[in-house]
């Protein structure tokens, strides 16, 4: 009885594990339906492809990686003390230009260390001079040749140029005259005294005070090989001369020479403009006229201490590079016409003055500052300038002044001008703006500067009882008639760069 129990139930296990397997199998089949069908090897797929993608972003960003890595390099070498690295890195190049322009380059310190020879009596200076090579022999107007109304008019430092005979001095010869200031009877006139003592001063380093807005600074880490080279000359007018006296202790030697600690004073009798910044462009511009047998000159601003000895100077900006012309790059502005925005906000001159001067220069093709041009900027920091008095480089200075002589004394917007007219013929290094404040320290002007021009808004305020306020003797490209239609110019758009303008 019990065996046929026990194989009942068996059977009836057997049964039932039977209908499950079938229930299960059903199952399977009708989710078959509905479901496709993968291959063995479809998870591999999925693997690989996945594999893949992640390789090419993780190539991808290791590759921008590298890029950023070698470009941060390339910006760490131009900012960097060490002359290993800093000789790496060309500022003037295309790639620094190009990111800096991006905004991907730091912005650079105040100051920077200057990479300087440690030693000025190491120091080999150069025997022979600069070649000239394109500009061979250059001479200077001494007299007006044009007679104006029938009666010759009174005498002018820069002389009456003609707009053409402006165009023509643009066109470089092997042999030149060109207007150079200093025009006979035209003022800025030294004392025989004076005169004969720069005979003597081949390394010159010259500085001006005009109106008495400064005194003069004794310069610093000056070493006895410079003291014993170089000619520290500080140009100055009357009106200075006289707030020195009362303020600062005026030394006299045998011959009579005056002197303020190295500081040789040489008085320019006769203003020759009646705006104290236009007279500054005097010794600034027309240094070579000034000292004619001056070899190299380094110029600063009367406000400026100067810190660093002037042989590191020559060797550090021109003999180094074999450069001719060296002047710091502005530190907010490389297009003019930012600079003349800058100007107008500022009030540094009369603003449609300014503007009459940048539609002179738009209408003869100067464009605004891009990377495709050949130069780093077109506007530099003028308060110092490092020159070897080449041929070319005396030319160069006589144009720039010319144009400060014509139009408005603010040199900064005709700088950029004069390099464009000259077809990238005229080389010269710009250094950089951290580096330039690296070479001196800046005093505060014992006043504020103003003149009556700098505050005009438009060319009425010029015109009947405004009349006063036009200068007598600069300037006076603004009231001759310009050979070429100007009320159809119209201005670069300026991006404002900085607050500081």
């Amino acid at each position: 009885m019990e065996s046929k129990a026990l194989s009942s139930y068996s059977s009836r296990l057997n049964r039932r594990g039977d209908r499950n397997h079938q229930t299960l199998r059903t199952q399977d089949a009708e989710v078959g339906l509905f479901s496709p069908r993968f291959p063995q090897d479809y998870p591999m797929k999925i693997v690989w492809k996945r594999g893949f993608i992640r390789l090419v972003l993780v190539a991808g960003i290791a590759w921008m990686l590298l890029i950023l890595v070698v470009l941060l390099f390339h910006v760490w070498s131009c900012q960097s003390s060490l002359a290993f690295f800093s000789a790496i890195c060309n500022k003037q190049g295309k790639v620094f230009i190009m990111l800096d322009t991006m905004g991907l380059v730091p912005k650079s310190q105040h100051r920077c260390p200057i990479p300087t020879v440690d030693d000025p009596n190491t120091i080999f200076i150069p025997k022979e001079r600069t070649p000239d090579t394109i500009v061979k022999n250059l001479t200077y107007f001494l007299e007006d040749e044009f007679v104006h109304n029938g009666s010759q008019s009174s005498p002018l430092f820069g002389g009456h140029q003609s707009w053409l005979q402006r165009e023509e001095s643009f066109k470089l010869n092997s042999n030149m005259k060109v207007h150079c200031g200093f025009m006979r009877n035209g003022g800025a006139e030294m004392s025989p005294l004076d005169v004969k003592y720069v005979k003597k001063c081949k390394f010159v380093v010259a500085s001006g005070i005009f109106d008495g807005y400064d005194v003069p600074h004794q310069p610093s880490n000056i070493s006895r090989r410079s003291k014993k080279l170089f000619c520290f000359l500080m140009v100055m007018d009357e009106v200075s001369l006289k707030f020195i006296r009362k303020n600062v202790t005026i030394k006299e030697d045998s011959a009579g020479g005056q002197w303020v600690g190295i500081w040789r004073l040489i008085l320019l009798k006769h203003p020759p403009y009646d705006e104290p910044r236009r007279n500054g462009k005097v010794p600034k511009i027309l240094t070579h006229r000034l000292f004619p047998q001056a070899q190299y000159s380094i110029w600063i601003d009367g406000k400026m201490e100067l810190i660093v000895d002037p042989l590191l100077i020559l060797e550090r900006y021109l003999w180094r590079g074999k450069h001719t012309f060296a002047i710091a790059q502005h530190k907010h502005h490389r297009s003019i016409y930012e600079e003349a925005d800058a100007n107008k906000r500022r009030k540094r001159y009369a603003r449609p003055l300014i503007d009459y001067q940048m539609k002179i220069y738009r209408y003869e093709g100067m464009e605004p500052w891009s990377i495709k041009k050949n130069t780093i900027s077109d506007v530099p920091e003028g308060a110092v300038i490092i020159r070897e008095h080449t041929a070319l480089s005396n030319l160069f200075s006589c144009l720039w002044f010319n144009e400060v002589n014509l139009l408005t004394p603010r040199d900064q917007l005709s700088f950029g001008y004069v390099v464009y007219r000259l077809k990238g013929l005229f080389k010269f290094y710009m250094f950089p703006n951290c580096e330039y404040n690296s070479l001196f320290v800046l005093h505060p002007h014992t006043r504020e500067h103003s003149s009556k021009i700098e505050w005009v808004k438009s060319r009425d305020e010029l015109k009947g009882n405004g009349s006063s306020m036009i200068e007598g003797r600069g300037g006076l490209g603004f009231w001759t008639p310009y050979p070429g239609n100007l009320d159809l110019v119209v201005l670069p758009p300026v991006a404002r760069t900085s607050k500081a303008g």
